[in-house]
């Protein structure tokens, strides 16, 4: 077409360019033929004999079916027919004939969600493992996203996806973002309870929740995850967020709880720092919050025991003894248990998980019964709850130390002293520490009167005049002359 244009003739055009005049006259008049579909086959097909007749129906009946797993099929009933060179041929066979004849495929249909319409909630297990103080925490992470704007909040959640867990979460999103959408959306909430009666009781409760803060309730179908999608993949990128927040930080052991929410708030702060020009928009559509939170507990009651415990949910708990034979009123949540005894709030303590399912966890602090165990240090020696009396892997390490060098009963009162001091000079760890280091530099822990001298400075009693009395006071006492004579100065 170049040479034509520029002024050659028909067959000198052709000539140029390599073609036939044939060629080039049906190029002039736009006559184009398309290559037809190809009807003959290079080399002979090797599944002719079993495609339609074996192969088909399996596929039919079973459309998942893999090439690996037909050609094994293939191999164990015609052995040496069907050579692994035929397994790529075959894979291509069943990739056209799903493409061409195989079941429909659904369909993802994109969403548009108006601004302050929805919210969505969801649980998910964290990919990096975190510890705290050393020790490994197991955790949940909850996750609330707008639709609209991408706004998220991560909460930490202890134990399962229980109601008291969605309800804390949802409510500090909403407290952060400063108002609620119209529409909160969920998965099945069922796996936080066992029987009929309770799920009925969590539909009842949730409904109150969402109601409290003018929010519609909504639930996508059970086990199709991709109509939560706008939560679902959220949980992907927040995990890598974390992932490589931790790798640029070096390691994933955190001081406290505290500080690992700290650093969550962080990664989420940098996630919201996209979506601030949505969210702005969003927000002139949310819902007023109301002046107060909902409840988001479970209310129990239990009674102190004479060992100074209560037993909540599969989990021990001390609490201090002078609340010995008392009832307590409590506030189950999924982090903390807070104790009211009548209306007054005596105690929050942090709540344990069994790591066996079938087993119980403790929470036992040596602070609630130091002042009894002093009283008697040798209980301290067969005490079912000896080992969670110690309060760190330091005090135990003490506590071995110090029943190779004494006697049972010397061993017992030194550890009791040991901790009775450190309750009552606030020294824990620095003890504990302090300990350690002199029995490794002398191969001996110190005299229980040596730490006593060193942390209880002797004082001197004060002086008391004493009087002796008269003999025949004596006489007027026990004769009952005293009560005439009281009354007679009355």
């Amino acid at each position: 077409m170049n040479a034509r244009q520029s002024g050659d003739t028909q067959e000198q055009a052709a000539l140029k360019a390599g073609i036939s005049v044939r060629s080039g006259r049906r190029i002039d008049n736009n006559e184009r033929q398309e290559p037809g579909e190809r009807q003959w086959r290079t080399r002979s097909d090797p599944f002719i004999e079993v495609w339609e007749s074996e192969l088909v129906p399996l596929l039919k009946r079973e459309p998942e079916l893999t090439g690996i797993t037909l050609w094994e099929y293939l191999d164990d009933n015609y052995p040496g027919r069907f050579p692994e060179s035929c397994l790529r041929t075959l894979q291509r066979r069943i990739k056209r004939w799903r493409a061409c004849e195989g079941p429909v495929k659904p369909v993802i249909f994109r969403q548009s969600v108006p601004p302050g319409l929805q919210g969505l909630s969801d649980f998910t297990h964290p990919d990096s493992p975190i510890s705290i103080a050393g020790k490994p925490f197991k955790h949940l992470l909850y996750q609330f996203r707008l639709a609209f704007s991408g706004w998220r909040y991560v909460h930490i959640v202890r134990g399962g996806e229980s109601y008291s867990a969605l309800a804390d979460g949802l409510q500090s999103a909403l407290m952060a973002l400063g108002g609620s959408p119209k529409e909160h959306r969920t998965d099945s909430l069922s796996a936080a309870y066992i029987n009929d009666s309770q799920k009925q009781q969590l539909t009842q409760r949730y409904h109150s929740l969402c109601e409290h803060y003018s929010m519609r309730p909504t639930v996508n179908n059970l086990g199709v995850s991709h109509e939560n999608g706008a939560i679902e993949a959220p949980h992907a990128s927040l995990k890598r967020r974390i992932s490589q927040a931790l790798k640029l930080r070096g390691h994933s052991d955190f001081t406290s709880i505290e500080a690992y929410r700290r650093f969550l708030d962080s990664v989420a702060e940098r996630l919201n720092k996209r979506c601030q020009h949505r969210l702005a928009e969003e927000r002139t559509h949310l819902t007023t919050l109301p002046k107060h939170k909902t409840i988001g507990y479970t209310q129990l009651t239990a009674r102190v025991t004479s060992s100074s415990t209560i037993s909540v949910k599969r989990g021990l708990y001390s609490v201090p003894s002078r609340l010995i034979g008392e009832q307590l009123r409590i506030h189950l949540y999924h982090d903390r248990l807070v104790c009211f005894l009548g209306q007054r709030k005596v105690l929050t303590l942090s709540r344990v998980y069994p790591l066996d399912p079938e087993g119980r966890a403790r929470n036992i602090d040596y602070r609630h019964v130091i002042h009894s165990l002093a009283a008697k240090p040798q209980a301290f020696r067969f005490s079912q709850l000896r080992d969670d009396i110690l309060p760190t892997l330091q005090y135990a390490e003490l506590w071995a130390l110090a029943e190779q060098q004494f006697n049972p009963k010397q061993a017992c009162k030194w550890m009791v002293g040991v901790l009775r001091i450190a309750y009552d000079h606030d020294c824990e760890a620095q003890l504990a520490k302090e300990l350690l280091q002199q029995a490794r530099s002398t191969g001996a822990l110190p005299e229980l009167n040596t730490l006593q001298k060193r942390y209880l400075p002797n004082q001197k009693p004060p002086e008391i005049p004493v009087r002796q009395h008269q003999i025949k006071d004596y006489d007027s006492l026990l004769g009952g002359n005293w009560v005439k004579r009281e009354a007679a100065n009355g």
